[in-house]
């Protein structure tokens, strides 16, 4: 494992051996974040509270892009040691607060000028959306608020970022998937059904105009599913944004219906959003699943890869 920092004057600091570390990435929110732990010789010349952002490459392959949030160095009985952790780019878009402001017509291009570029940030996109009429920033949103509002709620698509730094807008991939077969050493599982807290029905009401629109989960009410939310929107909110506003509260709570857990003895394992089809010797999971989030670390006990698992359909 390889760590640089660079720091706010471009200055760049390859990390000492890296004795553990772990790397937790996601599908947006939670932001991804990083931890790991260096030899270190007191006495150095002490340049990394300069440090802004950070990269890691494993056997030449890069495995994340982030920015410092903490650097900690010491030492004890054992020897000098350097602590460095931080999280992924989105926190530069989580920290910021975006001015209000209201758009004519706002398309995907003013979204990224105003809320994404001025913050030294890549966009990678791979999909169409829709300009969007009357969009309103409130005043107080985070600029990945903004972003995750007009990418989810108009557009279908679910923005995240991937481990270069890149903000990533574009249908999760349907092609290529990982088979982890009867031959592959999974050395925990844990698959879980859960129907507390998913949600059957969401009423969606225009404060103004007291209109009511209803979206409903029909896989989970035939199963039995009695769970409904009423959610107020703020005055003159169009059909499309209630609709979507609806579906989105009903996809966010489908995540946990059902998950599976798994632990690989090997670091890197799979990426979020990537797809994975499991065909354990078990027969516990069978089936096509997607990847809502992956640790990967080493530690005293060696690498290892724990990845959370949902349906594809559900991942958003």
């Amino acid at each position: 494992m390889q760590g640089v920092l660079t720091c706010w004057d471009g200055r760049r600091i390859t990390l000492p051996d890296v004795v553990r570390w772990k790397f937790q990435y996601g599908c947006g929110t939670p932001c991804d974040s990083f931890q790991l732990t260096c030899l270190w010789e007191p006495g150095e010349a002490d340049v990394l509270a300069e440090a802004v952002s950070f990269t890691a490459a494993q056997d030449g392959e890069t495995v994340f892009t982030g920015v410092v949030d903490e650097c900690e160095r010491g030492w004890d009985s054992s020897g000098g040691t350097l602590t460095v952790a931080g999280r992924g780019m989105a926190a530069r878009l989580l920290d910021n607060e975006a001015l209000g402001a209201d758009y004519q017509v706002a398309t995907l291009e003013d979204i990224l000028r105003d809320h994404v570029t001025p913050y030294g940030i890549p966009a990678s996109v791979g999909a169409e959306l829709p300009a969007v009429p009357n969009f309103s920033v409130a005043t107080g949103s985070s600029e990945w608020q903004v972003v995750y509002e007009f990418c989810r709620y108009y557009g279908g698509i679910a923005p995240r970022f991937d481990r270069y730094g890149r903000l990533v807008i574009a249908p999760w991939p349907d092609g290529e998937r990982r088979v982890l077969g009867a031959d592959t050493a999974v050395t925990r599982l844990t698959l879980r059904d859960q129907r507390y807290g998913v949600l059957s029905q969401v009423l969606v009401r225009d404060r103004t105009s007291e209109e009511v629109q209803t979206v409903a989960d029909g896989d989970f009410l035939r199963r039995g599913g009695r769970s409904r939310r009423v959610l107020t929107m703020p005055g003159k909110s169009s059909y499309q944004a209630m609709r979507y506003s609806g579906e989105y509260q009903l996809e966010q709570a489908r995540k946990e219906l059902r998950t599976l857990e798994l632990e690989l003895p090997a670091a890197f394992a799979a990426w979020p959003g990537e797809l994975v089809e499991l065909r354990l010797a078990q027969n516990v999971g069978t089936g096509l699943w997607r990847v809502r989030e992956s640790v990967s670390a080493q530690e005293e006990r060696g690498s290892y890869t724990r990845l959370t698992l949902a349906p594809p359909d559900v991942l958003g």
